[in-house]
């Protein structure tokens, strides 16, 4: 659609195509800046609850029931933010849904900054619940603002975008480790507040460009994919992807303290060296993939985080820690690209932040296993966080070959 003018003459001017190409290609720019931020924020949200377990005392007096209540009300306000996002992303737009899934989560942080033990634990789930509402409505409306990039580049987009919720992790991480002794866990509560509060009022200030959301798939073309055995393939093995990862990010600095009597300060910093290597490995990945055989880099991702699994376990001291948790963080970032470059190929229609049911799916098993994690131990003790990702490996391994086997019949 050209722009056009009705100058003092009366003559009608219509601007050149060139200069609206630039406009927009600006406009596409600032939407995909837009999500790419909402994805930061994101991340921040949905570690956070990893990160701040140490700081709220739980590994003098741990109560993994309760623990694992946190994380599963945690995860149905991530599903109810998405269900949510995707309508108000309808009727309001992708800027609103951006400035307030932001706006919930400030409010939701300054309210466990003002619950935290020995209030009541029922305040903690009321925050968390918002917390998780707020993630999961800035997924949904980050993923629809980058749509545009995601369809000239998918590789590209998903590259950025998960470098940026890496980074989010890392950050909280960080941010949590540094000032665990510096100040009291309301003020670190309050002060990681600032950054979604600065992102919700720059989004309702964002007019310009603010997005149209991209229609995806009915359900029925959904329903009609899982007719195929390859995506109910890649359906299982993304969900025990997401859930290996999710549950040792969730409980990795809680298990450090408590089995190896390291300080909370320590294991948050080692929680932070996870992130790191699940960050650099997704960046090194993308390098890797056209110059090394992906058959290789499978084999490598998936018993890197089975050895380190047991050496997690079985180790006494620091440097085995350090080793376990940089064999865990490598192995798994190599697999997730692997597996969406084949899902693009299989689906070309396949977007991540449309949650189709390959996706939505798929991203219960990384919300239901921290939680998971938390009720096991109750029965079993910490030590079963290493027994869930280490199964989950496995799972991994056979559904791998399982879709090398179907791809290979499919072809013939």
């Amino acid at each position: 659609m050209y722009n056009t003018m009705v100058p003092p003459t009366g003559q009608q001017h219509v601007s050149d195509p060139a200069m609206m190409g630039a406009g927009q290609g600006a406009l596409q720019g600032s939407a995909a800046g837009r999500g790419l931020s909402g994805l930061f924020i994101s991340g921040i949200l949905m570690s956070l609850l990893g990160a701040v377990l140490p700081a709220w005392r739980y590994h003098i007096a741990p109560n993994y029931l309760l623990i694992g209540t946190y994380f599963l009300c945690q995860n149905v306000g991530i599903l109810a933010g998405a269900w949510l996002g995707m309508r108000l992303i309808r009727r309001k737009g992708i800027a609103f849904t951006l400035s307030l899934g932001a706006g919930v989560a400030a409010a939701a942080l300054v309210l466990l900054a003002f619950s935290t033990p020995p209030v009541p634990f029922w305040w903690r789930l009321m925050g968390l619940l918002l917390v998780g509402f707020g993630a999961g409505a800035q997924n949904t409306a980050a993923f629809h603002a980058m749509s545009a990039a995601y369809q000239l580049n998918k590789a590209a987009a998903i590259n950025l975008g998960g470098a940026m919720f890496g980074m989010g992790c890392l950050v909280c991480a960080l941010f949590v480790s540094g000032t665990f002794f510096a100040y009291s866990v309301q003020s670190v509560l309050l002060l990681l507040a600032v950054a979604p509060l600065l992102a919700s009022i720059k989004h309702a200030r964002w007019k310009t460009g603010a997005g149209t959301p991209v229609e995806h798939p009915a359900w029925r073309e959904v329903v009609r994919d899982f007719r195929s055995p390859a995506a109910i393939l890649f359906t299982l093995l993304l969900f025990f992807q997401f859930g290996n990862e999710g549950a040792l990010a969730g409980w990795l600095a809680l298990f450090l303290t408590q089995r190896l009597g390291v300080s909370p300060e320590t294991s948050l910093l080692l929680l932070a060296l996870y992130w790191a290597a699940l960050l650099v490995g997704r960046v090194g990945a993308q390098w890797l993939l056209p110059r090394v055989s992906h058959a290789r880099l499978l084999a490598c991702a998936v018993v890197a985080p089975m050895f380190a699994c047991l050496v997690l376990l079985l180790t006494n001291n620091l440097f085995g820690a350090t080793v376990g948790v940089l064999l865990a963080g490598g192995g798994f970032a190599v697999i997730l690209p692997l597996v969406m470059e084949k899902i693009g190929d299989r689906f070309p229609y396949f977007h991540p932040g449309f949650f189709n049911g390959i996706f939505s799916l798929a991203l219960t098993g990384g919300l239901l296993a921290p939680a998971s994690v938390g009720y096991f131990a109750h029965y079993l003790g910490i030590g079963v966080l290493m027994g869930l990702p280490l199964i989950g490996s496995v799972m991994v391994l056979l559904l791998l070959l399982l879709i090398l086997l179907e791809d290979k019949l499919s072809a013939a």
